[in-house]
């Protein structure tokens, strides 16, 4: 399904919501209220669109509503069927702390074209555009990997910048990447920005690598097919349950490997709203009675890729 780029502005409303209900517990060191206000003006606005929606990627399972669950139904429920992927708030630490990169996101697809990934964990790595396909693979080590970026890249591991979620699983990561004297970006939370950060060659970031939120990371093949990059991702399992969980959402292969292409099949808009200031956009900025946003809108089909400033009555 080709989407009409009628509806970039209607869901670029959603979020630029979504990061004005999260922008008013800045620096309250409360994530929860934070979280739970960006999904209800996100709802509200979502509920709005003449559409078939259908929450595919959200903020948990039926029973734990009221954020925005798995198969829930948004949109009037007149028009075209969607699938929608939303992170409300991306970045709940740095809205409760008042710190750079927190995010309002969506992605929205033709029915059927989105990833179900159930909230866990997801092994990642990404590159950015203008590189030949195959230079990178999941199953090849970390050290391999970065040799090809190089040959393909023509320059020494030396000068290559690695972005990486800074936890204890990722020491290994770190390790081969410090031998091969690889710079290393580290990031605290915010992993989706992580991932699109490979995209703009102003953030110096060459390879994503490490094992982050599986939702996050359809939410970032999204925006990584838009902008032409590479992704290739593979689910991580801690326990049976998860395993069970995954298979309940339609995943039949649960050691598959995934391509961008998997996860976002055919046409899709990306909307990223600042909530606080950071690397993509700026955040929201109280004016009295209103409030101005700022949002990447990437749109596959036209080639959209901009920012978008306005401004909005509280």
């Amino acid at each position: 399904m080709i989407i009409s780029k009628s509806f970039i502005k209607s869901f670029s409303l959603v979020t630029e919501r979504g990061a004005y209900g999260a922008s008013k517990f800045k620096g309250k060191n409360d994530k929860i209220a934070a979280d739970q206000a960006a999904v209800d003006e996100m709802r509200f606005e979502l509920n709005k669109i003449d559409m078939k929606g259908k929450i595919v990627i959200g903020e948990g399972e039926m029973d734990e509503a009221p954020m925005l669950y798995i198969n829930e139904k948004v949109g009037t429920q007149k028009g075209k069927k969607f699938d929608i992927a939303v992170d409300p708030l991306e970045g709940t630490n740095f809205t409760a702390k008042n710190l750079p990169n927190a995010l309002s996101v969506l992605a929205a697809a033709g029915r059927g074209s989105l990833l179900n990934a159930p909230d866990m964990y997801m092994e990642k790595i990404a590159i950015g555009p203008n590189l030949p396909n195959g230079i990178l693979n999941l199953d090849f080590s970390v050290r391999k990997n970065i040799e090809q970026l190089s040959k393909f890249k023509k320059i020494d591991p030396s000068k290559l910048t690695a972005c990486v979620l800074k936890r204890p699983r990722h020491n290994s990561i770190i390790k081969t990447l410090k031998d091969m004297r690889v710079k290393i970006n580290f990031i605290t939370d915010g992993d989706l920005s992580g991932a699109i950060s490979v995209a703009n060659s102003k953030t110096g970031i060459d390879i994503y690598i490490g094992i982050g939120g599986a939702p996050e990371g359809v939410l970032s093949a999204a925006a990584l097919k838009c902008l032409g990059c590479q992704m290739h991702t593979r689910l991580v399992f801690r326990n049976s349950e998860e395993k069970k969980r995954a298979i309940k959402l339609g995943i039949k292969n649960i050691k598959k490997k995934y391509t961008i292409d998997d996860m976002v099949k055919g046409d899709t808009i990306f909307c990223a709203t600042g909530v606080t200031s950071g690397s993509l956009v700026n955040g929201i900025k109280d004016l009295g009675k209103n409030f101005s946003s700022e949002t990447l809108v990437l749109h596959y089909s036209s080639k959209t890729n901009k920012i978008i400033k306005n401004k909005h009555k509280k």
